[in-house]
């Protein structure tokens, strides 16, 4: 019986006049040809495993663009024939869906699985997700998708129960080399470049591997007697720009590493972050709002001029805008790497939103309690409490919590920085306390 709702067939071959683009022409015809990616494709690796047993199941890769992730999905079908569809979440709605399940129900019927890929498949909503379940669950189709978000907040928690979450690594310098040579074998010449520039072709491309084919091509279609050098290449070719979504996965990787270099007190490593970051266009703004957060969490009351420096940075970067101010805010990243660390109060606070959480309302002691009525004096308020200015050395040691609470311990300073004071005045009011309450 005819398929009467295929989707995702292959397009006949161009004719041999017809331009190709260099990335079509060098995609690997063979699981084996694959550049990279050994870490899910070895032998004993997930792919090389299921393949050899012989029980390929749903996978999702996650990784940034052209690293291969549609070739893989490709390949993989060959290689268990499988009837290859592929759908774009960028462009399908529920009655692409349909048609496309549909199909897949005639096509097993008729003895013939399906690999399902989906490009961008972080995109379809909640519904849309779910609508693959029941055709993951009975075997119609073997679901590829294809992601550049983080699968944990993009993909419903079911569709990841069901597959494998495969990560696919950006190519490294060697695996770009080897593209650049399959490249030049494919069109019988060299690259008019001389080392230092190949060096910077494979820099602009930043792991990108269709990316750089097409860098390559461009610099083939030249017509130049010598060899260019790096300079030459640069006034040519404009740099890649650099993976990175405002919103997206490569933004909260990049400050929770700008975030964690201050934390190990390495400014070297913080600086490299906060101008990765402002290279991709990040808003300085921001980076002023987290370096401050930075201090207050992560230094505290061990410096306590660690705020107030990350404070006149992001007023010094208010009145003097891009770029001067950015440098403000780097003088500011470079203090609070190298103070000292505490986030005790941090962590104290932590601890007394738990306490409030868990002891719900119950009132203060009845002896801190003003009574500006007679009702209120006939009630106990006020009664019994010690006026700590007038106690000696200005400390009462009453106890300040709920009666049905004993007294709990939030802050623990560190004994490093501005906190080893403040621990002596913890102490020392604890060891008064102690023998105002024997009293």
């Amino acid at each position: 019986m005819a398929d009467l709702f295929d989707t995702g067939t292959p397009a006949p071959p161009p004719a041999k006049s017809a331009p190709r683009p260099l990335a079509d022409r060098l995609r690997p015809q063979a699981l084996s040809e694959v550049i990279g990616q050994q870490q899910v494709l070895g032998p004993d690796a997930p792919l090389g495993v299921m393949l050899a047993s012989g029980s390929l199941g749903s996978i999702v890769f996650w990784g940034p663009p052209g690293v291969g992730k549609t070739t893989i999905a490709r390949l993989l079908a060959d290689a268990t024939d499988l009837h290859f569809v592929q759908i774009s979440a960028i462009f399908s709605g529920v009655p692409e869906l349909r048609k496309v399940f549909e199909a897949a129900v005639m096509r097993r019927a008729n003895g013939q699985g399906t690999l399902l890929f989906v490009d961008e498949i972080h995109r379809f909503n909640k519904a849309q997700q779910d609508s693959f379940l029941p055709h993951m669950e009975d075997g119609t189709i073997l679901l590829v998708g294809a992601t550049t978000e983080n699968p944990s907040f993009e993909l419903n928690a079911a569709v990841l129960s069901r597959a494998q979450v495969l990560v696919l690594e950006r190519l490294s310098e060697a695996d770009l080399e080897r593209l650049v040579q399959r490249a030049e074998q494919e069109l019988e010449r060299p690259l008019p470049l001389d080392e230092g520039a190949r060096a910077a072709l494979l820099e602009m491309a930043d792991g990108d591997g269709r990316a750089l084919l097409n860098l390559v091509e461009q610099v083939m279609s030249w017509r130049v007697a010598d060899p260019l050098d790096t300079v030459a290449l640069r006034t040519r070719l404009m740099k890649r720009a650099a993976q990175y979504d405002k919103s997206g996965d490569g933004h909260y990787n990049l400050i929770s590493a700008l975030h964690k270099s201050v934390r190990g007190s390495d400014p070297d490593a913080a600086l490299y972050w906060f101008a990765r970051m402002l290279e991709a266009g990040e808003d300085p703004r921001f980076l002023a709002r987290r370096i401050t957060r930075m201090a207050v969490e992560d230094i505290g009351l061990a410096d306590p001029q660690a705020q107030t420096h990350c404070l006149d940075a992001w007023n010094t970067y208010e009145r003097l805008g891009s770029p001067e101010g950015e440098l403000a805010l780097a003088q500011a990243l470079v203090y609070i790497a190298l103070a000292p660390k505490s986030n005790a109060v941090y962590v104290a606070y932590k601890a007394a939103r738990a306490a409030a959480k868990k002891t719900g309302s119950l009132r203060p002691p009845k002896h801190i309690l003003n009574a500006p009525t007679r009702l209120m004096k006939d009630q106990g308020y006020g009664a019994g409490y010690a006026y700590d200015h007038d106690a000696e050395d200005g400390f009462s040691g009453q106890d300040y919590f709920p009666e049905e609470m004993r007294r709990e311990t939030f802050y623990d300073p560190v004994d490093r920085g501005f906190e080893r004071d403040m621990r002596k005045r913890v102490d020392y009011f604890a060891k008064l306390r102690t023998q105002r309450q024997k009293t």
